[in-house]
């Protein structure tokens, strides 16, 4: 088999309610900056990235594919995985300019579609391809209810229909700006959902430590499952405190691009949930790794979902340190298999390949580019 073409595409799918915030922006459209490989043997692998929906931003990961990637690949034979990945990534020119960042980004995308069609040419899902068990069942998390611009009174009503609904786990933001704001945003919500369901609060980086050490002294009684990027992405020693000190469990890693930043946040006790992101990360080759590495520090692995859940449900299936995922159903409409939860747990994906192939019907509705 022998890759032929190599095309991109771009995508924007609006969010929820037309308008989500956080600490650090606005979204009104998640972005599918993607690629699909094909083959002279009629098998097309689709690979994606996920990102904020800037055009001009997003034109940059397609163009890399277009003029970098693509001649690399034509050619060569797409079931070699992980050789093609050490190729793109390694090549001399693309390494001077980027080893994470747009380059990253336009990687994963490629490495998905290369996985995608490995499974698809195997005839069965990634997971299994991978080594998982269909028995496994994945827990959902939602994020979808607890955004910044939502007022406490929408907070608590979405809280509670998502528990109602069979979630046993839910995440909202902090970081307003105003510790006290945040703890009783958080109270409101634990005191609606009770005891017994996980809270987890995500800062996106917004604190600096004071007022992330502040928050933390005085969360004990919402007993967090996790405090998600507290602190400025990056800093290692601050996280380490945090975690040392905090009393709250530390979650991290969708700002982390390589499995090297990984392993400074693990070696310093800094991470307690790590939150590696096949899109963000080189891919599902690179996730891998850092997937292997928190399980050697015994650490549990909940994916950030950048691809909305698609490939990471078969990652978390596959692999032993995941049995907790996020979901927010923004790109629902736009797989062929689209990620589902009921009662609290994902669906099984069966179909051969890695959960992203896409619709005809998401080109016609939401393509850009």
């Amino acid at each position: 088999m022998k890759i032929t073409s190599v095309e991109t595409f771009i995508l924007h799918v609006p969010v929820t309610r037309q308008g989500i915030a956080d600490s650090t922006h606005r979204l009104t459209h998640w972005g599918v900056p993607g690629v699909i490989i094909r083959t002279d043997e009629s098998l097309s692998g689709f690979g994606y990235t996920g990102t904020h929906a800037h055009l001009a931003t997003d034109r940059l990961i397609t163009q890399f594919i277009d003029e970098s990637y693509a001649p690399l690949l034509i050619g060569s034979d797409p079931l070699e995985v992980r050789s093609l990945w050490g190729k793109l990534l390694h090549h001399p020119p693309l390494q001077w300019v980027g080893r994470a960042g747009i380059s990253h980004l336009a990687l994963s995308a490629v490495d998905i579609a290369l996985w995608d069609l490995k499974a698809k040419a195997a005839q069965v899902p990634l997971w299994k391809l991978l080594g998982g068990s269909g028995e496994k069942k994945i827990r959902a998390y939602n994020t979808d209810g607890g955004w910044l611009n939502w007022s406490v009174d929408q907070l608590v009503a979405d809280a509670k229909t998502l528990v109602d609904s069979g979630y046993r786990g839910v995440k909202i933001k902090v970081g307003t700006g105003r510790v006290h704001e945040d703890l009783q945003r958080a109270h409101a919500v634990r005191e609606a959902i009770g005891s017994g369901i996980d809270l987890m609060v995500d800062a996106n980086g917004r604190w600096l430590f004071p007022d992330a050490f502040d928050f933390c002294r005085r969360a004990a009684d919402l007993h967090l499952k996790w405090l998600e990027e507290p602190i400025w992405y990056d800093d290692v020693e601050g996280h380490s405190q945090l975690a040392a000190r905090g009393g709250v469990p530390i979650a991290l890693g969708e700002q982390l691009y390589t499995v090297d930043h990984f392993k400074q946040f693990l070696a310093a006790g800094a991470v307690d949930f790590v939150q590696p992101d096949a899109v963000r990360l080189a891919g599902i080759t690179e996730w891998l790794l850092v997937a292997d590495l928190a399980f050697a520090y015994r650490k549990p692995v909940v994916p950030h979902i950048g691809d909305m859940a698609q490939v990471h449900l078969h990652l978390a299936i596959a692999h032993p340190s995941c049995d907790l995922l996020e979901y927010i159903p923004w790109l629902k409409d736009c797989f062929e298999e689209p990620a589902a939860v009921s009662e609290g747990y994902f669906a099984t994906p069966w179909q051969p390949g890695a959960g992203s192939t896409i619709r005809p019907l998401a080109f016609d509705r939401y393509r850009v580019g």
